[in-house]
């Protein structure tokens, strides 16, 4: 019996094997299915998390979410959504821009040419950076130099022609300020900041600039020519003064040294001495005069050269100034003239531009229509999917915390519980002891005592600590001066009135009860007697 059983189970047991194999295959296709789907979907986030370096800014477009059109972040990371986000860079990289401006008019319809080089980049203030990233995205350093250059070239020539050729020149820090105020807000509206404006060289074709070198230079010429000659004259002047002090001072030192050798001739002396002296004086009087008309033929002869470098010098610069003259006048029409064509030229290329964006508009327009429409049936059923579980998931999470809050409060309650309760059994118990005092003394009275005895120890060292510090080296009785001492009786007799009622309450409160010697207590009617050893006792009635 026990082999056919076996057998049975044997038979019955085969196909339940073979019907099993197929299930075991078909799960291990759908674990490995869903570690597939789980590594495809952690390398999607790693692949589609994006990280910004300092020297770029990330642009995300698509879906940017608020209201925007792009969203920007410089430095940093974000994640970027496949199928509704894409993303770029922009780089920070400073491009310098040379500016080959001539010809430009300044207030005085001169022409002037200002070489110069500025140096952009894309800026990274949040509303500059939209700018950019709306403007600039997909452009190369070409594309951007290219914008960024007319831009440059009308602004500056707006600078120019708002100031003077004189005021360009002179004052360079207020002509790069004007530059920067009137260039940066135009900047700006494309995403580009100004770093730097580097002014090579300031020129003019009509030589205006030269001229007013050479004009400053002929006065300074002028002027120090007039200066030396000024300063040689005051030379001379001074060198004859000084020749004729020391004769002076010749003449007088021979005269006293005359007179006080030859005191005994002294009329003779003083004839000789005023004929020298006369003699001296026209020899002097007459090399001074000589020199003198010298010195006024020489000053004269350079007076008169001067004037006629200076004549010299003004002619040449009125006919150098008819010339720059005529050469502005020619300069002027031709500007006007190549203005006329150039402006012409303009308009005729930007109706040919106009009509191009408009046909490309709409081909975007339609394109874009095109792809909202795949890209919304793309991402509706996802979408959908997406909120109903964030829904699961919100309710699941909603039930937890109550739960969690719901456990939370039990504990708390029970908590307070056993406080409680515990409290409630230490008084319980405290209770049941006084009464079991209670009932052991005989009443609330005896009790009472009891209690009070067993604080007897810290009732007396109190209020010895009170009066420790007091000292009591005797007790002085003043009286009145009555002989018969009744002050003092007096006083006796009213602490034997006293000591009773205090007794009574030691007794009542206390339980204590002093000795008959000391203190004896009758009746109310009845004298109180205090005694001692050495004196009798004194009685009141």
């Amino acid at each position: 019996m026990l082999q056919l059983f076996a057998q049975a189970g044997a038979k019955t047991s085969a196909p339940m094997a073979t019907d099993s194999v197929p299930v075991m295959i078909w799960v291990a296709l759908l674990i490995i299915c869903v570690v597939l789907v789980f590594f495809s979907f952690v390398i999607l986030l790693v692949k589609r998390y994006k990280r910004c370096p300092s020297n770029r800014v990330l642009v995300i477009y698509g879906k940017a979410g608020g209201g925007r059109a792009v969203k920007c972040l410089h430095g940093g990371a974000t994640f970027v959504w496949p199928l509704i986000q894409d993303h770029a860079y922009l780089s920070l990289e400073p491009i310098q821009i040379e500016i080959p401006l001539r010809g430009a008019l300044s207030a005085e319809n001169i022409r002037v040419n200002v070489p110069s080089v500025f140096t952009v980049a894309v800026g990274t203030v949040p509303e500059v950076m939209q700018n950019a990233a709306i403007r600039l995205l997909g452009l190369n350093f070409t594309q951007i130099e290219k914008q960024a250059q007319e831009i440059i070239f009308g602004q500056l020539r707006q600078v120019i022609a708002s100031m003077k050729i004189e005021d360009i020149n002179r004052d360079r820090d207020t002509f790069l300020s004007h530059v920067q105020n009137s260039l940066e807000p135009e900047l700006r509206k494309i995403g580009l900041v100004l770093i730097n404006v580097n002014i090579t060289d300031i020129t003019d074709e009509a030589g205006y600039i030269d001229a007013i070198g050479r004009n400053a230079a002929s006065q300074a010429i002028q002027q120090a020519r007039g200066d030396v000659a000024e300063q040689e004259k005051l030379g001379e002047t001074r060198v004859a003064q000084a020749e004729r002090d020391r004769t002076i001072q010749v003449a007088n030192a021979a005269k006293q040294k005359e007179i006080g050798t030859k005191e005994a001739m002294r009329e003779q002396a003083i004839r000789l001495a005023d004929l020298e002296k006369e003699q001296k004086i026209g020899e002097q009087t007459a090399a001074f005069l000589r020199d003198t008309q010298i010195k006024d033929a020489e000053r004269e002869m350079r007076v008169r050269l001067a004037e006629a470098n200076a004549k010299a010098i003004v002619g040449e610069n009125t006919a150098q100034e008819e010339v720059a003259l005529s050469k502005a006048n020619l300069s002027v029409k031709q500007a006007e003239a190549f203005q006329l064509a150039e402006t012409k030229k303009r308009e005729a290329e930007a109706a040919v531009q106009e009509a191009q964006n408009r046909a490309l508009a709409k081909a975007a327009l339609a394109q874009a229509e095109r792809v909202e429409a795949e890209r919304r049936a793309e991402v509706e059923a996802p979408a959908k999917a997406e909120k109903a579980k964030v829904i699961v998931d919100a309710e699941a999470l909603a039930q937890q915390r109550r739960i969690e809050a719901e456990g939370d409060a039990a504990a708390i309650f029970a908590k307070l519980d056993a406080e409680a309760r515990g409290q409630y059994e230490i008084l319980a118990k405290k209770a049941e002891g006084l009464k079991q005092v209670v009932e052991a003394c005989g009443g609330a009275n005896a009790a009472f005592q009891l209690l009070m005895l067993e604080h007897l120890d810290k009732l007396a060292e109190t209020s010895a600590q009170a009066i420790s510090n007091i000292k009591f080296d005797k007790v002085v009785v003043w009286e009145n001066g009555n002989k018969d001492g009744s002050n003092t009786a007096n006083f006796l007799q009213n602490m034997a009135r006293s000591l009773p009622p205090m007794m009574q309450v030691m007794r009542d409160v206390a339980g204590i009860e002093f000795p008959e010697t000391l203190v004896k207590m009758q009746g109310d009617e009845s004298p109180v007697t205090i005694s001692t050893p050495d004196e009798p006792a004194l009685a009141e009635g």
